[in-house]
């Protein structure tokens, strides 16, 4: 039987050419490991979140007004025993289901001039997009009820025109919780949005915002002068407004003050009102208004502390 002959240079480069296809193998397989570890978390790869808020979590508001703003703002009747004054500056709190993100308390007075109440509600807001900062979102929730309080025209309104959101769908980032709503700071007008939205533009408002409440008589001496009529606040928390309603009922007059400011990503509501059963007898504005602004600017303080 014949015999092949062996070639030694054919052999050698056989050998030549695995070795060659074994470094290019490994050689890819490094490449496309290297891409997947960028791809799965890498630095290069990962993007800034935004900002969280100051704010982690809330005061208890019933202990956080002091007694001596307390007591002015709800003056003792003057058969009053202690133990009855007493229980009511201490207040009452609100039932929340998430103290760290909304909590409230009220209190109630009864005095000769008139029924007095005081409520204050804390919102933290937090944004669920990495993209936006709690103090934006809080910043945007904060413009939307500026909005709905329909300041009348000459009010100072820097607020941002809202997302096409709803405001009560979005007042912490959480759509449909069970929270109380302004205090009622808001106009129940279908058109109430588009007409503030054109006052805070600069535009044309509809009389229904550019007009002062109305008062019972509908004389113009009843109506708030230019320095207490609803405006935007200056120089109280990071944006400020004051709201300030007159309303006829059958039992009697009331005035409504609110005060919303908001402080890094927090919104505080404060509603002061007083009950008359006198509809003769009006509550005085401005009165109310710089009770109301003393204990707001307490609470600011309070909170940069």
């Amino acid at each position: 039987m014949q015999r092949r002959s062996f070639v030694p240079g054919t052999a050698l480069a056989t050998v030549a050419a695995l070795a060659a296809t074994l470094t290019a193998c490994t050689g890819d397989s490094g490449a496309a490991g290297g891409s997947a570890d960028t791809k799965g978390g890498g630095a290069a790869a990962t993007s800034a979140s935004a900002e969280p808020g100051k704010y982690k979590t809330l005061p208890e508001p019933c202990g956080l007004p002091s007694k001596g703003i307390l007591r002015r703002l709800l003056p003792p009747g003057g058969t009053e025993n202690p133990q009855d004054a007493d229980k009511v500056y201490a207040g009452t709190a609100d039932i929340t289901y998430d103290t760290d993100r909304r909590v409230g308390c009220r209190w109630k007075r009864e005095a000769p001039d008139g029924t007095r109440h005081l409520t204050l509600d804390f919102e933290r807001v937090v944004s669920y997009d990495p993209a936006v900062s709690d103090d934006d979102k809080a910043q945007n929730v904060y413009g939307k009820k500026e909005l709905a309080a329909q300041l009348p025209a000459g009010g100072n309104s820097t607020s941002p025109t809202p997302s096409s959101s709803s405001g009560k769908d979005d007042k912490d980032g959480q759509p449909g919780q069970n929270t109380p709503d302004d205090q009622g700071t808001q106009n129940d007008s279908p058109d109430g949005d588009q007409a503030a939205g054109k006052a805070a533009a600069g535009g044309k408002a509809s009389p229904a915002s550019s007009a002062p409440p109305a008062s019972p008589s509908g004389s113009p001496s009843d109506t708030p002068g230019s320095d207490i009529a609803p405006r935007v606040l200056d120089g109280l928390a990071d944006a400020a407004f004051l709201n300030d309603k007159l309303v006829t009922a059958d039992s009697g007059v009331h005035r409504d003050v609110t005060i919303v400011f908001r402080s890094s990503n927090v919104i505080v509501t404060l509603s002061y009102d007083q009950w008359s059963a006198d509809k003769t007898t009006l509550p005085d504005s401005r009165d109310l208004q710089e009770k109301a602004q003393a204990l707001a600017q307490e609470l600011a303080d309070r909170f940069n502390e």
